[in-house]
């Protein structure tokens, strides 16, 4: 299975889970995505943190990858989520990312695939992909968190975002200076 494989390399972080749905050979993770590995901290070769991650990444795999949700803090972090994965995404593969410093709604095509771009600065990918589809908890109701992850991905799959298609290029030509806001002790 593709997320035992991420799993086993270590590019899967901060795992909120990763569970068999109830259709054969489908899993869903909920979690941080490693886009770039953090190197070794020390002697006996304990990893030091990810220094970059797809934040609140909800994943829908078998052998490949069929629903990619999350946040990215820098939007040139989108090409590096395509180089690192894109490999193992499924044909019909659907992308909904929240980035931090885009200014409006778009989409953009890589190679065959759409990927739905949503400026965000603070919140929760898997709440506000629900707001955005229109989705109550009612829908989820006596559903298993992976088989969550299935019904997001069936109701992603009917969506039809009004937001302009976009070169990539131009997407990532017009970034923002917007970064995300930290919170902490005091």
């Amino acid at each position: 299975m593709l997320l035992e494989t991420y799993k086993a390399n270590g590019l899967l972080f901060n795992q909120n889970f990763l569970e068999q749905t109830s259709k054969a050979g489908v899993q869903g993770y909920r979690g941080e995505l490693v886009l770039v590995e953090g190197g070794i901290a020390d002697a006996k070769g304990h990893a030091k943190p990810p220094e970059e991650v797809l934040r609140g990444a909800v994943l829908l795999t078998d052998d490949k990858i069929h629903l990619v949700v999350g946040a990215l803090d820098d939007i040139a972090s989108l090409e590096t989520l395509v180089s690192k994965y894109g490999k193992d995404f499924a044909d019909d593969m659907l992308a909904i990312l929240y980035v931090v410093n885009i200014s409006e709604a778009v989409q953009a095509d890589i190679g065959e695939h759409r990927f739905v771009l949503i400026p965000l600065v603070q919140g929760v990918p898997w709440n506000e992909t629900i707001d955005e589809l229109g989705l109550e908890k009612s829908d989820f109701k006596g559903q298993s968190a992976a088989d969550k992850i299935v019904t997001l991905r069936d109701e992603i799959a009917s969506y039809k975002p009004k937001y302009p298609v976009v070169a990539l290029d131009d997407v990532l030509a017009s970034a923002t200076d917007t970064v995300r806001e930290g919170w902490g002790a005091v």
